[in-house]
């Protein structure tokens, strides 16, 4: 088998040959190269020490000296060239104690997390497959490289890790991974949040997200979702669902467009229907106020997950009204109402209640699709009207309004608001002349 390496790297392996030590692409590249995807990134292994590495080429920067690894600069890219090595105990769970540079490439694959990732390649000896990788990526399994319990204990972020890869590849996991996980699944807490997120973040916006299930059985959501575990075991008896809350959460995620935000809405939007379950007399289950609370707590989890401001601030509005078309007939006063709430994410606002149908019972189904049909059409005529739904898009501004008198404040951002009711309400009145003969009649009440 060949793979096609790229020039720039091509040009370190074959620097590191000519100074007579071996060098391999290995890891993720090599898998992604076997099965025809296009490589994120790659990188080197070879029996040169870190110094040897940094004799060698011009421009390199310490990535992680002490750990082997020397970033080698070419052009405007870097490649990572680790040293073969070896890791002593993980007394933490996450950090070996100590690494030991060996000379042998099998010693150092050895102690890689999953066969698929244990195999190396260059052009002179060819693909390096100790492990069996070749044969798991055919049968579309992820097993580990020798027991599953010792890569695990190694680093317990490896259990998430074999999740995420399932996800990704759409593969199953080898009865001795499944079982590991379970056994150790209560020492991810030892994990940082980050590298949860990072890994939670990768499966959410894989090919099958769904998979995140697995790590629900497995008990890995336990650690660091249990509002998750508390959806799952919440019945929903209602015409409109046929799934528990946390099966519409999983089915809601597969179904939708796979991007960041709105899969982290999809895994969100209900997670608060167990806490506002009620029962009537009839045994239907119902979750009023499930929306407002779910903002809430989706901006604790996300803090907690450590994600950004940005995207807490957008998900978080999102789930707050994610039921905002829901038995409200579609009116242009309507659209233009939920894309002064929801600005540019309206559209991913349609997105989300669109997913959120499909993960539903098919009780009135396609009357709820084609609401949300007509809403995006709708919107599509305020766009192309350049109808005014937000202050930015307001044919008057804060200093046309001290001009006429108002002084800065609270007062001044009330009469804009009002304004911007009035625009909303009928858009022909989004006229400067117009909103300023309708803001000087409003001086008195301020």
């Amino acid at each position: 088998m060949n793979i096609n390496i790229p020039k720039e790297v091509n040009f370190i392996l074959e620097t590191l040959f000519d100074a007579g030590f071996e060098a391999y692409v290995v890891g993720g590249c090599v898998r992604d190269s076997v099965l025809g995807k296009e490589p994120d990134d790659w990188d080197i292994t070879t029996n040169a020490l870190p110094l040897e590495v940094k004799a060698l080429f011009r421009r390199t920067v310490d990535t992680g000296l002490q750990h082997g690894t020397i970033t080698v600069m070419r052009g405007s890219e870097g490649y990572e060239v680790t040293t073969y090595r070896t890791d002593g105990k993980y007394s933490d769970g996450r950090h070996p104690d100590k690494v030991t540079f060996v000379p042998s490439l099998e010693e150092d694959l050895k102690r890689r997390d999953f066969t698929i990732n244990a195999m190396a390649y260059n052009d002179r000896a060819g693909l390096i497959d100790l492990f069996g990788g070749m044969k798991d990526l055919e049968d579309g399994v992820i097993r580990c490289v020798g027991k599953a319990e010792e890569r695990f204990t190694e680093d317990a972020l490896r259990m998430l890790r074999a999740v995420r890869f399932a996800a990704k590849l759409g593969y199953t996991l080898d009865r001795d991974v499944y079982d590991s996980i379970k056994k150790l699944s209560g020492t991810l807490s030892v994990v940082s949040a980050e590298r949860i997120t990072t890994e939670l973040i990768k499966l959410l916006t894989s090919d099958h997200p769904e998979m995140i299930k697995i790590a629900y059985e497995t008990g890995l959501t336990a650690v660091f979702f249990p509002e998750f575990d508390k959806a799952m075991q919440t019945e929903q008896n209602h015409p409109h669902h046929m799934y528990s809350v946390g099966e519409h959460l999983v089915e809601s995620v597969r179904i939708s467009k796979n991007d960041r935000i709105i899969r982290l809405t999809m895994l969100l939007h209900d997670i608060a229907k167990p806490e506002t379950l009620t029962t009537d007399k009839d045994g239907l289950t119902h979750f009023h106020g499930h929306a407002a609370l779910g903002a809430e707590m989706a901006e604790d989890i996300l803090r907690r997950w450590k994600l950004d401001n940005d995207t807490i601030r957008r998900v978080c509005r999102l789930i707050r009204y994610h039921d905002l078309g829901k038995g409200v007939p579609c009116t242009p006063r309507a659209v233009r109402k939920g894309v002064r709430l929801l600005e540019e994410d309206f559209p991913l606002l349609l997105e989300v209640e669109r997913a959120d149908v499909l993960a539903q019972s098919t009780y009135m189904r396609e009357e709820k699709l084609e609401t949300i049909k007509q809403y995006s059409a709708e919107y599509e005529i305020i766009l192309k009207e350049h109808q005014c739904c937000s202050l930015k898009d307001l044919a008057v501004n804060g200093k046309d309004l001290m001009e006429l008198g108002f002084t800065p404040g609270p007062g001044l951002g009330k009469v804009l608001g009002t304004l911007l009711d009035k625009v909303i309400e009928d858009p022909s009145l989004n006229e400067k002349a117009v909103l300023l003969k309708i803001a000087d009649g409003m001086k008195d009440e301020i």
